[in-house]
């Protein structure tokens, strides 16, 4: 193509977007200045991931360093970070113009954080001893931490899931929504989780925002914990369509469980490759017939 074909395609191109930008009412060129920025949240992940587990994550050397004051300087870092990046939320969710009360509510929103941050490290922690005790390729729980891809996507869900019960705009997804591209764990920040949860091998599970799990749960890849139906679209926001999984029970690879009235009863055991759309009772083993497989001679 000529030179000026070229700048008559890109002049046309150019002009249907501006079109579309019009039309769509969201674009803004300066959004970044508005919104929640994702690099400085992927910090905050780095950040939490080296207080949680110091020592393990970073190019500081611990050896010499006093642990009250590492942890106490992390923290502040993720504080002011988390500070900012919420100011930018509020303001563009809630529009909140008065200078004075955004300033009052991010800081309240990312001190209360910093206060959980203790007993949500200590439930990790619990979930390292969970996938240890599951796993018996763990050679130990240091090879967990630094390596498995389950307890990564659990240790971002669990912070998480506390900026979403806060009622913090866009950082929580954000947060899942990193971990998932990195380990293919699908995981939103909303759904309720309880300690001692394990997740082995992990790729392709999804977890929705409504899905309950109770304490001393394992499953396994490819698990699907969805809504039964979304047609209906924004209508179903803040409804329960997601299962509820109690206590003590492990779903096996590929299995799929749908519906936010489906509950699986405690000590159950759900077999790989089974579509669940109504409850079970406790203390059941689920299973699938088996396709009958057939071989011919080459």
């Amino acid at each position: 193509m000529k030179a000026t074909e070229i700048t008559s395609l890109i002049d046309e191109a150019a002009h249907k977007l501006k079109e579309s930008y019009d039309n769509e009412k969201i674009f803004d060129m300066s959004i970044e200045d508005k919104v929640p920025n994702r690099e400085t949240i992927m910090t905050v992940i780095d950040d939490l991931r080296r207080v949680t587990f110091p020592g393990f994550f970073g190019s500081r050397n611990m050896t010499y360093v006093d642990k009250e004051s590492f942890a106490a300087t992390t923290l502040a870092e993720i504080y002011e970070k988390l500070y900012k990046q919420a100011k930018n939320a509020y303001s563009y969710v809630e529009k909140i113009e008065d200078c004075a009360e955004l300033d009052e509510k991010s800081r309240t929103v990312a001190a209360e954080f910093i206060r959980r941050v203790p007993a949500v490290q200590e439930m990790i922690m619990k979930d390292v001893t969970a996938e240890f005790y599951g796993d018996p390729a763990a050679k130990d729980k240091e090879d967990i931490i630094f390596s498995y891809p389950g307890l990564y996507a659990i240790f971002v869900y669990r912070y998480a899931h506390e900026l979403y019960n806060l009622g913090l705009p866009y950082i929580p997804r954000i947060m899942t929504e990193q971990a998932h591209s990195r380990t293919g764990i699908d995981i939103n920040p909303g759904a309720d989780i309880g300690e001692f949860f394990c997740i082995d091998h992990g790729t392709g599970i999804v977890i929705g925002e409504t899905t309950v799990i109770g304490s001393h749960v394992k499953i396994y890849q490819g698990v699907t914990l969805g809504a039964l139906s979304t047609r209906k679209g924004q209508a179903l926001s803040g409804v329960k369509r997601h299962p509820t999984i109690e206590d003590n029970v492990v779903i096996y690879a590929n299995a799929t469980i749908l519906g936010g009235d489906t509950v699986i009863g405690e000590n159950s055991v759900i077999a790989g490759n089974t579509f669940i759309t109504a409850s079970v009772p406790k203390n059941t083993r689920v299973t699938s017939k088996h396709p009958a497989l057939k071989m011919n001679d080459m």
